[in-house]
């Protein structure tokens, strides 16, 4: 079998701000051909590591290579961003934007429509920038990173602030890339639920440091969730009931009380520690384990 290319290898990665490390001792790899989910929530770190990434900012530590490129202007080569929220001029249609956008890269003009025509814009790129949805705008966004032809998109948080149908033509936009043209894309997000059903890889940051990294299917395997409400009662009941269970985690009030979410023991035998307990059970329901389940179990502590 050949070896697996790293599209985006970072070892060590650090970077402070005054005594806080923003970005503390970080390792990714990204294969080639891979849609990887950089997740984790606001102010984990993530936005600070893909400007380290793309040279906006420099790193206080650490290494970066992009298909084995070290040079920091030559790794930008291979590399289409969007960074943020996208800035246009909303006077000018979205061609013209991407058409200067085009000129001060050095890119010729006849790149411009097939960019368009790629995120589905093609028919509205004659129409004022200031009359587009903020979707869109994030479509034409990232027509804008495609315009270099890129080996590897990084896009941070492209569906932030986009109503339902924004996020679901950003999500499909992103999956045709990856499936249809073989780019290598690298998207940051909060947004767990939507990151979860286009990524093949993801890495977990929490306060700056990598707490999880592997492929969706075996970060997400091991069982169901089970999700149970129990009332008011001893903490210490409840705990002495689910010692034993390694991911047991309050994850908030419910009507009758707390919800306790579980994995690493079935249905049946949950009830029965409960009811032996003493502790009363008000609703429990099972499902399929998610990326935010995953997120909750290694950013919450166990039951005390």
């Amino acid at each position: 079998m050949a070896a697996t290319t790293a599209a985006l290898e970072v070892k060590g990665l650090r970077r402070t701000y005054g005594s806080r490390a923003a970005v503390d001792n970080l390792d990714l790899c990204v294969t080639e051909g891979s849609v990887y989910g950089f997740l984790g929530p606001n102010g984990a770190g993530k936005t600070t590591a893909m400007r380290c990434i793309l040279g906006l900012i420099k790193s206080d530590a650490g290494s970066i290579a992009i298909f084995g490129e070290t040079n920091a202007v030559k790794r930008r080569q291979h590399v289409g961003a969007l960074v943020e929220t996208p800035r246009f001029y909303e006077w000018l249609s979205g061609k013209k934007n991407l058409e200067i956008a085009a000129a001060y890269a050095g890119i010729p003009n006849d790149q411009v429509a097939p960019a368009l025509t790629r995120v589905g814009l093609q028919d509205r790129g004659n129409d004022i920038v200031s009359g587009y949805s903020l979707g869109m705008k994030q479509r034409l966004g990232i027509a804008r990173a495609l315009l270099t032809k890129p080996r590897l998109l990084l896009l941070d948080e492209p569906t932030n602030g986009l109503d339902p149908q924004g996020m679901k033509d950003v999500r499909e936009l992103i999956a045709a890339l990856a499936r249809d043209e073989a780019i290598t894309i690298f998207i940051s997000s909060h947004l767990l639920f939507e990151v979860q059903s286009v990524a093949t890889r993801v890495g977990i940051i929490e306060n700056g440091k990598l707490i999880a990294e592997g492929d969706v299917d075996e970060l997400l395997a091991g069982g169901d969730v089970l999700e149970v409400e129990v009332g008011s009662t001893d903490k210490a009941g409840l705990s002495a009931a689910l010692a034993d269970i390694a991911e047991a985690t309050v994850i908030g009030a419910g009507a009758e009380g707390e919800i306790v979410q579980l994995t690493g023991i079935d249905a049946a035998e949950l009830n029965k520690r409960l009811v032996a307990a003493g502790v009363p059970v008000s609703s429990l329901s099972s499902r399929g384990r998610t990326l935010e389940d995953l997120f909750l179990s290694l950013t919450k502590s166990e039951i005390t």
